[in-house]
């Protein structure tokens, strides 16, 4: 009801025009901030996706200035602005070096996950066509995938072939050997799926690839800042990256749980050749030769100078602080849920990534109390869950959540019938 209540309010509101005279730049800001008002409240923590703040007002100064140094400026033309072409080539080098990518391979910079996807499917198609005539090709993941995937192939002219999930929400190898056949042109799995914060059995499903001579993507659009890290605290994490030799490219997301704002993604390719299959390059037109590796051509500066100095200024130590203490709370999060009767966390993600439902309640209706308190849960539809990303700085409002939740359990009514949902790339 929520929903055909806000489309009816669209509806009948009047659609925007210039203003005649111009605002001053109080009020400007006066109807900006009351329109924010209304937004997900992350600085207090009440915020589960889309945004990861670390809490840490440092790092959020820093931030704020290298964005700010770079509004101007235009990420088109490397040649003009050449800081930005040399912060980008030090962003793609060190994401690469995090998941072990080969001495011969290369990297791009993309504005979010969803664009690293993309550029990787057609970088597969392209070489699937060049390289054994497939004109008709098909790409084969999990249902877990991300949808960016389903929407890479909308955009370049693939089937997709969904594939079933298993009972522990982890790609099932069997489903996707299946599915597969001669004009598969890409195969794909998570570290981490989105839908549960389950890592999907990325050697499997590479080495399936790597027998049939079909390119294995390994989505790590959320583990690539997770996992190395886990790795060097001692956890055990399952190989994800191109330590497989069936992995021949990665999507990593820098504005995830690298921390820096958005518009910060990099595709990493085990063959740096690939990467002239991702690039545009026209020169009929009388202004001469126009060339771009990316979806865009115009392009913000500020995401590739934030991401530059995000990860100077952290380091691998700093990284290090702030996955001991993100997983700490995650784990306090995990065993209060646990803690409240019928709860229970969906699989078993390692990270801070997951989902819960109940076995006693509609866990909608939960989440529905949850909203009227602003804390704001996605919803997973297969099985009806609450999803959680938790960030660095929920460590200050973990037991204040959990009070909150303990209690919506307890004091719910009727579902009011929100749906799941989720985008995050």
């Amino acid at each position: 009801m929520t929903n055909e209540k806000n489309e009816r309010e669209q509806t009948k509101r009047e659609k925007a025009r210039l203003p005649l005279h111009g605002q001053s730049s109080a009020a400007v800001f006066a109807e900006l901030f009351a329109r924010k008002s209304a937004d997900a409240d992350w600085h207090h923590g009440r915020t589960f996706n889309l945004v990861y703040p670390t809490g840490r007002s440092d790092l959020d100064e820093l931030l704020i200035e290298a964005n700010l140094a770079y509004v101007f400026e235009n990420a088109l033309s490397p040649l003009k602005f050449p800081s930005l072409g040399s912060m980008q080539r030090d962003v793609v080098e060190m994401t690469s070096a995090l998941v072990h990518a080969p001495e011969h391979g290369g990297a791009g910079f993309s504005s979010g996950g969803t664009e690293s996807i993309f550029l990787s499917v057609l970088v597969s198609r392209e070489r699937a066509r060049e390289e054994k005539g497939i004109t008709k090709g098909n790409i084969v993941f999990p249902e877990s995938a991300h949808p960016a995937f389903a929407k890479a192939a909308f955009y370049t002219g693939l089937e997709i072939r969904p594939t079933a999930i298993d009972s522990s929400f982890a790609a099932d190898v069997d489903s996707m050997r299946d599915a597969i056949d001669e004009n598969t042109v890409l195969c794909v799995g998570s570290a981490y799926g989105n839908p549960h914060g389950i890592i999907d059995p990325i050697e499997e499903l590479s080495a399936l690839a790597l027998s049939r001579a079909i390119p294995f993507h390994s989505d790590a659009c959320i583990g690539s800042f997770v996992l190395p890290f886990m790795e060097r605290l001692g956890f055990e994490v399952p190989p994800f990256d191109f330590r497989l030799d069936g992995v021949t490219q990665m999507s990593c997301d820098v504005h995830k749980y690298g921390y820096s704002t958005k518009g910060a993604s990099v595709v990493v390719y085990r063959d740096a050749a690939w990467l002239a299959h991702q690039t545009f390059d026209y020169d009929v037109w009388p202004s001469g030769r126009y060339r771009t590796a990316s979806m865009a051509g115009a392009r913000a500066a500020s995401p590739i100078a934030a991401a530059w100095a995000a990860m100077h200024y952290l380091g691998e130590d700093g990284y290090l602080e702030l996955m001991s203490s993100l997983l700490a709370t995650t784990e306090k999060i995990r065993n209060g849920i646990a803690s409240i009767d019928g709860l229970h966390v969906l699989g078993n993600p390692i990270g801070p990534l997951l989902t819960f439902t109940s076995v006693n309640d509609d866990i909608f209706a939960i989440g529905d109390v949850m909203d009227d308190r602003r804390w704001n849960l996605n919803r997973t539809a297969r099985p009806h869950g609450l999803h959680m990303m938790i960030s660095p700085l929920h460590a200050n409002f973990a037991d204040e959540f959990l009070q909150d939740l303990s209690d919506a359990v307890r004091h719910h009514g009727p579902s009011r019938g929100i749906g799941a949902g989720y985008n995050d790339r």
